[in-house]
Order: structure tokens, then C-alpha cells, then sequence
């Protein structure tokens, strides 16, 4: 079932545990307490089986959009009454719908075809016009969306007993920001947080594959190559590096947005203690 910190499961490609890096003081994360993970939509019964009864998992923190998750429809793991859902989207949208549950019961809501739009445009500040376009990006999850990624992290130190995993649609960029700063909470080496990023790119053709065959994914998909697909060290290096010049770090970043020293030890107990 687990080899070293990836969890083999049938309907996904890239879960793995954020226990088990070392951290600046000569701990480790704890293993079994908060997971990252691609689309949860095609686990098997199987799978549901194992996350529920033998890893425990008991919270999942969506952070795709209201679009994608109508497209997708009801994964799973939402017929399980002991997992709780929780979704905070990191790109701006149009409407006033941020709970995965209210959404999805709600029968009378319709997408337009022209859902896409329902997507505001990302406002790029003037000084990161000239890093690449996966740091704008992340950058700017962090500068549109800050009281999502506060919420994911604040769900996450708020979760337990029991597992909690964060995903998205591949879980490589919206939750390799969230994990990334949960990470840096936690006591994590810089480098390290960077490796546990490029971790994805060991399984990128399969997250591309499955992502290929949904139709809410699959033109992207297709319009690019597997090689744009794949997260690059460089990329999170650098918003880790940023954080640090104009913050003063993850940490700080987090403390001015609301998330203070209480709520960041919560988080770094759930991943220590």
C-alpha cells in the first residue's frame, strides 16, 4: 500500500503523505495526518475502502473551482458520512459559491457552456511581469485568493483525529502551494519543501493521462505537451525565495493574512506531534 511516502491507489496517480521530512530541528513530519493528492473522482471502491478504514481518512480540502466540481459531479468519497468536505478554490471566480456540499446539492444550479468565464481574470503585479509563468501563478493564488489558502491551512490544523488530504485536479500546482506552506509551518527545510514539490514530475504522464480522459480536463491536456505539464524545481524554489525577500518567509506571509502564531502552532502539531 505505501511505498515510502506515496500511497498506491486505483484512481489516482500522485497521493502521497507529507510525514516522514525531516524539518530544521532534527524531527521529522508525522506520518498519517494530512495527504496530498490528484482528483479524488475515480477512486474505486477499493480505494474508498482503504482511505476510510485503514489509513483513516476522514477530511478532504478541495481546492478546485465551483466549475470543476459541477463538471466532475459527486466523487466517491462524498457518499462516506464520516469524511467532511471542505473547498476553498484558489482562482478567483465570478458568484458567490465556495462550499463544495451547498454546490453540489444545489439541483438547481446550472453551468453555462461558457464556463470558463466564470473565471476572473488574474491580476499579474507589476513586479513579477517578468518571472515565469508557473511563479506568476502560483504568486498569484497567493495575491487573489489569500483567505482560501489561509482556510485550506486553517482546515488542515483544525482537522483530526483522523487523516485529512488536500487536492486539486493533478495536485501539483493549487496543492503544492497549500502543501508548501503547510510544510514551511511545519519546520521544513527550504530544499526539502522544493523536493517534496518535484515529486509530481515521477508520475506526471499518468496524472496527464487520467486528467486526459475527463472531459473537464482533457483539451487542456491535449493543447499542451506532458513536458508543460511537469512541476520544475525552479518554480517552487523561486515563490519560496520570494516569500522569504519580501515577507520574511511562509510563515510571515501567513501571520499578515490573518493566520497568527496560535493557528500556525496547530498546524505545525498536527504535523509534528
Amino acid at each position: 500500500m505505501r511505498t515510502d511516502r506515496w500511497l498506491r491507489l486505483d484512481g489516482t496517480a500522485n497521493t502521497r503523505d507529507l510525514g516522514g521530512l525531516p524539518t530544521t530541528d532534527g524531527g521529522r513530519t508525522f506520518p498519517g495526518r494530512i495527504l496530498r493528492s490528484d482528483n479524488l473522482q475515480t477512486l474505486s471502491d477499493d480505494d474508498v475502502r482503504r482511505l476510510v478504514e485503514e489509513v483513516g481518512l476522514r477530511e478532504v480540502i478541495d481546492l478546485r473551482t465551483t466549475a470543476e466540481i459541477l463538471l466532475e459531479g459527486r466523487g466517491p468519497l462524498r457518499a462516506v458520512p464520516s469524511v467532511t468536505h471542505r473547498h476553498f478554490t484558489l482562482l478567483p471566480e465570478r458568484g458567490h459559491h465556495t462550499d463544495a456540499f451547498a454546490v453540489e446539492e444545489d439541483e438547481g444550479l446550472e453551468l453555462p457552456a461558457d464556463w470558463v468565464e466564470s473565471l476572473l481574470p488574474r491580476q499579474t503585479a507589476e513586479h513579477d511581469r517578468g518571472e515565469p509563468p508557473a511563479v506568476r501563478s502560483y504568486l498569484g493564488y497567493l495575491s487573489d485568493r489569500p483567505e482560501a489558502v489561509v482556510g485550506a491551512l486553517r482546515a488542515l490544523a483544525e482537522g483530526g483525529p483522523g487523516v485529512s488530504v488536500v487536492h486539486c485536479a493533478a495536485g501539483k500546482d493549487r496543492t503544492g502551494v497549500v502543501c508548501a506552506l503547510a510544510l514551511a509551518v511545519a519546520g521544513v527545510a527550504h530544499d526539502d519543501i522544493v523536493a517534496d514539490y518535484a515529486m509530481t514530475a515521477e508520475v506526471i504522464e499518468e496524472i496527464v493521462a487520467r486528467l486526459a480522459a475527463s472531459p473537464t480536463y482533457a483539451e487542456d491536456m491535449e493543447r499542451r505537451d506532458v513536458a508543460s505539464h511537469t512541476p520544475r524545481a525552479e518554480t517552487m524554489d523561486r515563490v519560496l525565495t520570494l516569500l522569504d525577500e519580501r515577507w520574511g518567509g511562509a510563515a510571515a506571509w501567513l501571520e499578515s493574512h490573518g493566520f497568527g502564531p496560535r493557528e500556525q502552532a496547530a498546524l505545525r502539531a498536527r504535523l509534528r506531534d
